[in-house]
């Protein structure tokens, strides 16, 4: 990824040259951001993807190993003096979507669809990374990028490319997601937990079958599931504190086979999403006691499976407030910093469960329409990708400044 502007003339700020390289190359990476928006891949199917995202990170120089967490891409730029090392991550996969945009570079691959945007993250990546390898002799410690597969997935592509080894030495990351609620050219911070975790569970419930004019003689499990169902939602709204929420959705049921006949058996699935590592193991806890008490009370047995998916997306309070210096210092508009209030869930997460992790927000939201994540009709506003480029790139400079003290915050710092 070269082009003129590596003929420039080298500047005292390199916050000025950050602006300059990625101003030149938007209209590349926007070109990038399409050809891969054309060409979608989801989960750890991403070889096109990653083949692309090796060739530019050739481009500019950059040793390049891929194949980590299966299909994962990992460069690191050097800086001019030793330091910490910084992961910049951008996910690579795309959903499972029909694609409605009726764009010209709308996905030529039925049933998959760039829904989430994350063609815009591993663009702007790319162009924070032409950036940061003209800044690198300003920058004290390492940059490492990691391009990651299956975000959308439950088999997640983060803990799969750290148990290849991509945290191994690194001291801190950071990531953004494109936001349609956001217009175009905005910035956001999260204070606290930026996501929830995502935890999945079913259950079956058994009992004995009958004839419905007759239910003193049978065991009726679709009642006990019934009944577990309301149950289940006491764990919201009497036994959690108001001020630590948690989101319980029952998403499927199913039991019985005609209209008079009690079944044997009824299941249900769902998910609980949680904010703390606290709410998370008392809603477990709670949610297996109900089933069984409920189950008991009945006459009935009940079979619970909870499985524990992404933990919270925890955001750091020292990198947090870096990245609010950084953002006002770089960008006309100081960015907005709220609480952590989403529910959904990222599998950034894992790499906030061992390192100093930011995740911001970078507004991808179009003029005169109201877009949301993981639709079929998704078209953010391509602006987005320099300005995640920009905003990457400066809080990479500003935390590997030569002369900062506090360049690894702490993850149990203040947020």
């Amino acid at each position: 990824m070269t082009d003129d502007s590596s003929r420039m003339p080298a500047a005292n700020d390199p916050s000025r040259v950050i602006e300059q390289v990625i101003e030149a190359a938007t209209p590349r990476l926007v070109a990038l951001r399409r050809d891969l928006h054309a060409h979608p891949e989801t989960g750890f199917d991403t070889h096109r993807t990653a083949g692309v995202v090796a060739q530019g990170l050739e481009a500019l120089g950059l040793s390049v190993q891929s194949g980590v967490g299966r299909t994962g891409v990992v460069a690191e730029i050097e800086g001019g003096a030793p330091g910490p090392c910084l992961i910049l991550r951008a996910d690579m996969d795309a959903l499972p979507i029909e694609e409605r945009t009726g764009l010209d570079y709308a996905s030529t691959t039925p049933g998959q669809m760039h829904a989430c945007g994350h063609d815009i993250h591993t663009s702007a990546l790319l162009g924070a990374a032409e950036a940061l390898v003209r800044i690198a002799p300003h920058l004290a410690g390492r940059v490492r990028l990691v391009f990651q597969p299956a975000e959308e997935t439950l088999d997640s592509g983060a803990a799969a490319m750290i148990a290849d080894g991509v945290a191994q030495g690194a001291d801190m990351a950071v990531s953004f997601h494109n936001q349609p609620d956001l217009a175009a050219g905005e910035l956001r911070l999260v204070r606290g937990s930026g996501t929830a975790s995502s935890d999945e569970f079913s259950v079956t419930v058994t009992g004995k079958s009958g004839h419905a004019a007759r239910p003193d003689q049978a065991a009726d499990p679709i009642v006990g599931a019934a009944y577990m169902i309301t149950q289940l939602q006491t764990i919201v709204s009497r036994r959690m504190r108001p001020a630590d929420p948690l989101v319980l959705t029952v998403g499927q049921i199913s039991g019985g086979f005609t209209e008079n006949i009690i079944p044997d058996t009824c299941s249900f699935i769902g998910t609980v999403r949680c904010r703390t590592a606290a709410t998370r193991d008392m809603a477990e806890a709670a949610f297996r006691e109900i089933c069984g008490s409920v189950a008991r009370a009945q006459g009935l047995e009940a079979q619970v499976s909870y499985v524990r998916g992404v933990p919270p997306l925890v955001n750091d309070g020292g990198l947090l407030a870096q990245a609010e210096r950084s953002f006002a210092a770089q960008f006309s508009a100081p960015p907005h910093i709220v609480p952590g209030e989403d529910f959904g869930s990222e599998d950034f997460a894992w790499f906030s469960e061992i390192l100093p992790t930011l995740q911001f927000h970078v507004g991808s939201g179009q003029p005169g329409r109201d877009d949301r994540l993981h639709n079929s009709d998704y078209q953010p506003d391509e602006r987005s990708i320099p300005t995640g480029a920009t905003a990457m790139a400066r809080l990479a400079l500003d935390l590997l400044a030569p002369d900062r003290d506090d360049r690894a915050p702490s993850q149990t710092e203040a947020s």
